[in-house]
Protein backbone atom coordinates (compact mmCIF):
# COMPACT_ATOMS: atom_id res chain seq x y z
CA UNK A 1 0.00 0.00 0.00
CA UNK A 2 3.13 2.35 -0.59
CA UNK A 3 2.13 5.44 -2.22
CA UNK A 4 -1.13 5.04 -1.94
CA UNK A 5 -3.58 8.08 -2.53
CA UNK A 6 -5.68 9.17 0.49
CA UNK A 7 -7.95 11.72 0.96
CA UNK A 8 -9.21 11.49 4.27
CA UNK A 9 -12.54 12.74 4.92
CA UNK A 10 -12.08 15.93 7.14
CA UNK A 11 -8.73 17.70 6.96
CA UNK A 12 -7.68 20.29 9.48
CA UNK A 13 -5.81 23.20 8.52
CA UNK A 14 -3.45 26.12 10.59
CA UNK A 15 -3.12 29.83 9.78
CA UNK A 16 -0.44 32.34 11.10
CA UNK A 17 -0.30 35.76 10.22
CA UNK A 18 1.23 39.23 11.91
CA UNK A 19 1.62 42.67 10.18
CA UNK A 20 3.08 46.11 11.68
CA UNK A 21 0.42 48.78 12.40
CA UNK A 22 1.18 52.06 10.67
CA UNK A 23 -0.26 55.43 9.81
CA UNK A 24 -1.61 56.28 6.25
CA UNK A 25 -3.45 52.88 6.40
CA UNK A 26 -6.83 51.35 6.56
CA UNK A 27 -7.19 48.78 9.21
CA UNK A 28 -9.45 45.87 7.43
CA UNK A 29 -9.54 42.57 9.58
CA UNK A 30 -12.01 39.83 7.97
CA UNK A 31 -12.71 42.01 5.17
CA UNK A 32 -14.32 44.95 7.80
CA UNK A 33 -12.81 48.41 7.74
CA UNK A 34 -12.41 48.99 11.43
CA UNK A 35 -12.40 52.63 12.06
CA UNK A 36 -8.78 53.13 13.90
CA UNK A 37 -5.73 56.07 13.14
CA UNK A 38 -3.81 53.06 12.08
CA UNK A 39 -3.81 50.29 9.39
CA UNK A 40 -1.80 47.34 8.97
CA UNK A 41 1.01 47.93 6.89
CA UNK A 42 1.61 45.61 3.66
CA UNK A 43 2.20 44.44 -0.28
CA UNK A 44 -1.87 43.82 -0.20
CA UNK A 45 -4.46 45.19 2.04
CA UNK A 46 -3.09 43.29 4.62
CA UNK A 47 -5.69 41.79 6.15
CA UNK A 48 -3.92 39.33 9.00
CA UNK A 49 -7.12 37.67 9.33
CA UNK A 50 -7.96 36.65 5.69
CA UNK A 51 -4.04 36.16 5.34
CA UNK A 52 -3.83 33.32 8.02
CA UNK A 53 -7.45 31.84 6.89
CA UNK A 54 -5.93 31.42 3.66
CA UNK A 55 -3.21 29.83 4.86
CA UNK A 56 -5.28 27.24 6.57
CA UNK A 57 -7.44 26.56 4.60
CA UNK A 58 -4.46 25.97 2.00
CA UNK A 59 -2.56 23.54 4.20
CA UNK A 60 -5.41 21.81 4.85
CA UNK A 61 -5.86 20.94 1.03
CA UNK A 62 -1.74 20.22 0.97
CA UNK A 63 -0.73 23.38 -0.62
CA UNK A 64 2.04 25.63 -0.23
CA UNK A 65 1.48 28.43 1.70
CA UNK A 66 -0.36 32.11 0.76
CA UNK A 67 3.70 33.44 -0.45
CA UNK A 68 3.95 30.85 -3.09
CA UNK A 69 0.01 31.76 -4.30
CA UNK A 70 -0.05 35.51 -3.91
CA UNK A 71 3.83 36.87 -3.67
CA UNK A 72 4.49 39.85 -2.22
CA UNK A 73 6.75 40.57 -5.06
CA UNK A 74 4.00 40.36 -7.48
CA UNK A 75 2.80 43.59 -8.72
CA UNK A 76 -0.66 42.11 -9.25
CA UNK A 77 -1.58 41.87 -5.93
CA UNK A 78 -0.35 45.49 -4.69
CA UNK A 79 -3.04 46.49 -2.26
CA UNK A 80 -5.63 44.14 -3.66
CA UNK A 81 -8.45 43.53 -1.61
CA UNK A 82 -8.02 40.12 0.50
CA UNK A 83 -11.38 38.95 0.05
CA UNK A 84 -10.43 38.28 -3.87
CA UNK A 85 -7.32 36.30 -2.36
CA UNK A 86 -9.46 34.59 -0.20
CA UNK A 87 -11.92 33.67 -3.44
CA UNK A 88 -9.31 32.32 -4.98
CA UNK A 89 -8.20 30.16 -2.59
CA UNK A 90 -11.84 29.00 -2.04
CA UNK A 91 -12.12 28.03 -6.02
CA UNK A 92 -8.28 26.19 -5.38
CA UNK A 93 -9.71 23.87 -2.60
CA UNK A 94 -12.95 23.32 -4.43
CA UNK A 95 -11.09 22.19 -7.21
CA UNK A 96 -8.80 19.67 -5.49
CA UNK A 97 -12.45 18.45 -3.97
CA UNK A 98 -12.59 20.11 -0.52
CA UNK A 99 -15.10 22.46 0.73
CA UNK A 100 -14.91 23.56 4.40
CA UNK A 101 -16.49 22.59 7.29
CA UNK A 102 -15.57 25.38 9.93
CA UNK A 103 -13.15 27.69 10.80
CA UNK A 104 -11.73 29.49 14.22
CA UNK A 105 -10.30 32.56 14.15
CA UNK A 106 -8.35 34.31 16.72
CA UNK A 107 -7.17 38.25 16.02
CA UNK A 108 -5.01 39.25 18.72
CA UNK A 109 -4.62 43.00 19.35
CA UNK A 110 -4.20 45.68 22.06
CA UNK A 111 -5.81 48.26 20.16
CA UNK A 112 -8.44 48.97 18.42
CA UNK A 113 -11.02 47.10 20.15
CA UNK A 114 -12.78 44.41 18.35
CA UNK A 115 -16.07 43.55 20.54
CA UNK A 116 -18.07 45.65 18.23
CA UNK A 117 -17.07 44.16 15.28
CA UNK A 118 -16.36 40.59 15.88
CA UNK A 119 -20.31 39.93 14.71
CA UNK A 120 -19.33 41.80 11.48
CA UNK A 121 -16.18 39.82 10.82
CA UNK A 122 -18.06 36.62 11.68
CA UNK A 123 -20.70 36.72 9.31
CA UNK A 124 -18.09 38.20 6.53
CA UNK A 125 -16.20 34.70 6.72
CA UNK A 126 -19.19 32.68 7.57
CA UNK A 127 -20.69 34.19 3.63
CA UNK A 128 -17.25 33.74 2.00
CA UNK A 129 -16.82 29.91 2.99
CA UNK A 130 -20.18 29.52 2.29
CA UNK A 131 -20.78 28.39 5.94
CA UNK A 132 -23.60 29.17 8.26
CA UNK A 133 -22.73 31.28 10.94
CA UNK A 134 -22.93 29.23 14.03
CA UNK A 135 -19.74 27.02 11.85
CA UNK A 136 -17.35 30.24 12.68
CA UNK A 137 -15.62 31.53 15.67
CA UNK A 138 -14.35 35.05 15.62
CA UNK A 139 -12.63 35.85 18.85
CA UNK A 140 -10.30 38.71 19.89
CA UNK A 141 -7.31 38.52 22.13
CA UNK A 142 -4.83 40.95 24.29
CA UNK A 143 -1.31 40.08 24.43
CA UNK A 144 -1.57 42.04 27.93
CA UNK A 145 0.97 44.97 27.14
CA UNK A 146 3.77 42.30 26.07
CA UNK A 147 5.88 42.28 22.90
CA UNK A 148 5.04 44.23 19.76
CA UNK A 149 1.42 43.35 19.51
CA UNK A 150 0.95 44.05 22.75
CA UNK A 151 2.33 47.74 22.79
CA UNK A 152 0.04 48.19 20.25
CA UNK A 153 2.72 48.03 17.22
CA UNK A 154 1.05 45.21 15.03
CA UNK A 155 -2.00 42.41 15.29
CA UNK A 156 -2.11 38.87 14.54
CA UNK A 157 -4.58 36.39 13.58
CA UNK A 158 -4.36 32.89 13.89
CA UNK A 159 -6.76 30.55 11.80
CA UNK A 160 -8.07 27.24 12.48
CA UNK A 161 -10.43 25.01 9.63
CA UNK A 162 -11.61 22.00 8.83
CA UNK A 163 -12.20 20.74 5.27
CA UNK A 164 -14.30 17.60 4.06
CA UNK A 165 -14.35 15.52 1.42
CA UNK A 166 -16.53 16.53 -1.58
CA UNK A 167 -15.35 13.47 -3.40
CA UNK A 168 -17.25 10.91 -3.23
Amino acid sequence: MKNQKIKPVIRTGLGYDLHQLVENRKLILGGIEVPYHLGLKGHSDADVVIHALIDALLGAAGFDDIGTHFPDNDPNFKDIDSMILLNKTMLLISEKGFAPTNADITIIAEQPKLKDYKPLIKHNLAEALSLPPEAVAVKAKTNETMDSVGQSKAIVALAAVGLACTDE
